[in-house]
Parts: C-alpha cells; structure tokens; sequence
C-alpha cells in the first residue's frame, strides 16, 4: 500500500495510516478500495488543519460543515458529485468509528451526522434501440473484432463493473451453464447469469480470436489486447469509447453506462430488485433502488393495468 504523503499534522497521519491497516490487514479491501479511503480522510484532515481542529476533538458540526463545503461551489470549485459526497460521508464515519473501537473517541462524532442533500443525478442509460446500434459496431470476423463484439455483449448482458470485466479469467467463463464468476469490490464473488447472444459471441471469440491474439502466452485474462497481454480498464474505455463515437453516443457513453443500462432494463421489464442488486454485486438493496425510475410510458402502463378503475 502507497504510503501517505507528508502532512502537517503527523497524529492524523498516524490515525489514517492504522485505519488503512486495519482495512487491508483485517477486512482484506482492494488498494483501489484503499486508495479511496485514503484520498478522502487527507481531505478531511487538510479541511480540519485548516480549522486548527485536531482530528480527535472533531465536532458533528465541524464534521457537517466539511461535508457542506463539498457541495458549495465558491472560488470556482466545481460541487461534488452526489455519489461522491456519499463516498467520502461513508469513508469519514468508518474512520470516526474505527477510532471509538480503538478507544481513542468517547463517542463517535458521526453519528448524528446527516449529510446534506442535493438533487439526486439519475444515471444516464441507453435506450434498447440505441444498445442494438452500439452492439452493430464490432464489424467483421477478425481477433478484434470479435474480441469488441464479445466484450460489449457480455457487459450489457451482466451488468459488470469495468475493473470486474478487465478481471475475468478463461476459466471463469461457464458457457454450458450460461453463468460467469465476477469478483466485485472488497474481493467478493458472486454468480451472474450470461445471455444466450453474449455466450455465442464468447464461444466465437474464444474459438477464433483470442487464439490469434495470445499465440503462445500463457494468458489467463478472458479479454486481451492486441498484443496478446490482459486488457486494462484504460485500454477498454478506449474501446468503449471507440465504437460508442461511431454510434453516434460518444458524448453519453462510458463502460459504466452499459453497467446502468443492465440494472434499468431488467427492472424494467419487471426482474425483482434483490435478485438485480445480486447480479450487480451491491451491498445495500438502497443502491439498486437508485435504477428503479422509469420511463413515464412504463408507469402509465403499469398504472392502467394494475389499478382497479383506472380503465372504468
């Protein structure tokens, strides 16, 4: 793990540097995971420096007032997105209660913190007809082209994190039972379903275009790129990116767009929220719900079928 750069308060240093011990040490979480924690409590610590509060003797109003300073927008500094004032509210109150476990709080600070609240951003997704058009673009029968095709199918078809679809081994892939393993954050695994049109696509790259790319290497990543070595996440953005510009949906599209599109459609078309909030790999069902709008064609249809004198 990346050592902490150097700060003016040594203490908070030494408190974050003993959570993040704690994280990888005793709750096994990813250095991406990591990373993350670290990167919001030396926020936290530079906002609190600046307020000549020690960490330890942080109010829940000193603490509100950080999370308030993330979504203002003075000096010119873009507001947080809502996702991220959650990430960081969430990073701050498992330090806060790291260190009442570790007996150097009386009391946790977070807990009567309420976040402060801001419009909630819907994800954009794609319509049906616009993933058709994007799954259109892989053309023609070579490596790459095959490997495109089979690398946008099996995203839209299980709703993978990009760092879960860089991730995938050969081995993982079970094209008789239509299932992949997906390891998701904090190293978890889970069972998600493969789609016919995916698994056909997989089955025509794996016959025809891996092959080609890995030649002689002992590559166990299910996608590579075209020298044969495991794709990266920067390397799929590139393709995403790539056939989404010549969809025409450049300005809408990210690999995280297909991840949404996934969620909303099988809510859609009327799939139970558990069993999405399993495929996607979610903790708390409260993060599913968030692809639980819909269309207000799907609601009016839903309304005139299911109320009693809608149609009277």
């Amino acid at each position: 793990m990346a050592t902490l750069a150097p700060e003016r308060s040594p203490v908070f240093e030494h408190l974050v540097l003993d959570f993040l011990a704690h994280l990888e040490f005793e709750r096994g979480l990813s250095r991406n995971t990591l990373e993350a924690y670290r990167s919001d409590l030396l926020q936290l610590g530079r906002f609190l420096e600046a307020r000549a509060v020690p960490a330890l003797e942080a109010s829940s109003a000193d603490l509100s007032d950080y999370l308030t300073s993330l979504v203002g927008t003075d000096n010119g500094r873009s507001a947080a997105s809502p996702a991220t004032v959650h990430r960081k509210t969430a990073s701050m109150r498992s330090f806060y209660r790291h260190l009442r476990r570790e007996g150097l709080l009386e009391s946790d600070p977070t807990v009567t913190l309420a976040s402060p609240r801001r419009g909630a951003r819907l994800p954009h997704v794609l319509s049906r007809d616009e993933v058709n058009l994007l799954l259109e673009q892989p053309h023609g029968t070579e490596p790459l082209a095959l490997r495109d095709r089979a690398l946008l199918e099996t995203m839209y078809a299980c709703g993978l994190r990009a760092s879960e679809v860089v991730g995938l081994r050969v081995g993982d892939v079970d094209l008789e039972e239509l299932t992949l393993r997906a390891r998701g954050k904090g190293s978890r695994e889970r069972i998600v379903p493969v789609g016919r049109t995916a698994a056909t696509a997989l089955r025509t790259y794996l016959a025809r275009g891996r092959p080609v790319l890995v030649g002689a290497r002992a590559e166990r990543c299910l996608f590579v790129n075209f020298r044969g070595g495991a794709l990266t996440r920067q390397g799929l953005y590139k393709i995403v990116q790539g056939h989404a510009a010549r969809a025409g949906l450049a300005d809408r599209m990210s690999p995280h767009t297909l991840r949404h599109t996934f969620a909303t459609h099988l809510l859609a078309g009327g799939c139970d929220l558990r069993a999405v909030q399993e495929m996607l790999g979610h903790a708390d069902v409260a993060t599913t719900q968030l692809y639980t709008h819909l269309s207000s064609d799907r609601l009016k249809d839903v309304y005139f079928r299911a109320h009693p004198r809608a149609t009277v």
